[in-house]
């Protein structure tokens, strides 16, 4: 099929997005399925949406959060709540790598999520599935996609602080580096692409773009793919030295919704972190998405949902490989 395809293909543009999309159906992975919970709770998902949507209400930002909460668990061990566990004497903590210290946010409200979940079926719907479910659900909230979310993850007894430092897509990564990650977790340049398009919300701190404006190639010069405008722009809220956690929206026009606009910024030279620009001007098939979901953004909207599924169903904990936790921050039985 992919040479039949080939053959009718004039464009770099057309081919990829066609051979993109031939590839991207996939069926439920790792014994997981979206009618988990149908018997034994079956109000799960209207639980969980009724907490996200409550809290995305108080603060649209954390739909954003949600979303990257979930990102950040499944590249460490899989999708199984490692994120979420705390320090204790037999766990040292996610939440202090460097990808995550000061910046994670989301677990006050995945705690809301599981106490209510705990009153309504004890000991039944995992903190693994949860973060799977608020992402699906956050999206949807500000105006992006929906998708069915395969179901039956269970949480894992222990935490990889050093996964967690080595294994996820860091700003300044180049973009090899970036694609090597995802392919170690079974994803491909496209799903690369898509789910950055989940930028299109959310924020990002002065010292994960910094160095685009100060010091791109250890010249003293900003990034030449900056537009000159957008990086005096960020220059007066992301100084050379200070204000680290000052937050800047990585969606210049519309940070609050989720739409193609990360894509079209991109081709303005307004893409905010090295790691956004660099699908622009480091590869033809990642440039090809790129200017694809900001030509079409039922195109994206379709890629983003198959890519989060497939993320989804990395490396998830079944049967009796993890458990269910009351308390998603601690595994059951430890009292510190």
């Amino acid at each position: 099929m992919a040479a039949s395809m080939s053959h009718r293909c004039h464009m770099l543009l057309l081919c990829v997005v066609l051979l993109a999309g031939a590839v991207r159906g996939h069926p439920w992975g790792g014994g997981l399925f979206p009618q988990f919970y149908d018997h034994s709770c079956p109000k799960a998902k209207e639980i969980v949406r009724s907490v996200v949507a409550q809290a995305v209400a108080r603060e649209t930002r954390m739909a954003a959060s949600l979303v990257r909460l979930h990102f950040h668990d499944c590249f460490v061990k899989g999708c199984d709540a490692s994120v979420l566990l705390d320090n204790s004497s037999s766990i040292v903590s996610e939440k202090g790598s460097n990808p995550n210290k000061n910046s994670l946010r989301g677990f006050e409200v995945v705690d809301q999520i599981k106490a209510a979940l705990e009153a309504a079926c004890p000991g039944v719907v995992s903190c693994a599935d949860i973060l799977a479910l608020a992402a699906r659900d956050s999206t949807v909230l500000v105006g992006g996609p929906s998708w069915d979310v395969p179901l039956g993850r269970r949480d894992s007894l222990g935490a990889s602080i050093q996964g967690s430092n080595n294994d996820i897509p860091a700003p300044n990564n180049t973009l090899p580096t970036i694609v090597t990650k995802f392919r170690r977790q079974g994803l491909d340049v496209a799903d690369v692409v898509a789910l950055s398009g989940g930028h299109t919300i959310g924020m990002s701190r002065c010292t994960s773009f910094r160095q685009r404006l100060y010091n791109q190639t250890g010249n003293g010069m900003a990034d030449a793919t900056l537009d000159v405008s957008y990086a005096a722009q960020l220059r007066r809220g992301c100084p050379r030295s200070g204000g680290d956690n000052n937050l800047f929206p990585l969606d210049l026009a519309t940070p609050a919704r989720f739409d193609n606009l990360y894509f079209k910024n991109i081709l303005a030279g307004r893409g905010l972190l090295s790691s956004d620009e660099v699908l622009l001007t480091k590869s033809a098939e990642t440039a090809a998405l790129v200017k694809a979901y900001a030509a079409d953004v039922n195109l994206f909207f379709q890629h983003f949902a198959q890519s989060m599924v497939k993320m989804g169903n990395i490396s998830p904990l079944t049967g009796p490989q993890g458990e269910i936790r009351k308390n998603c921050r601690r595994i059951n039985g430890n009292h510190y």
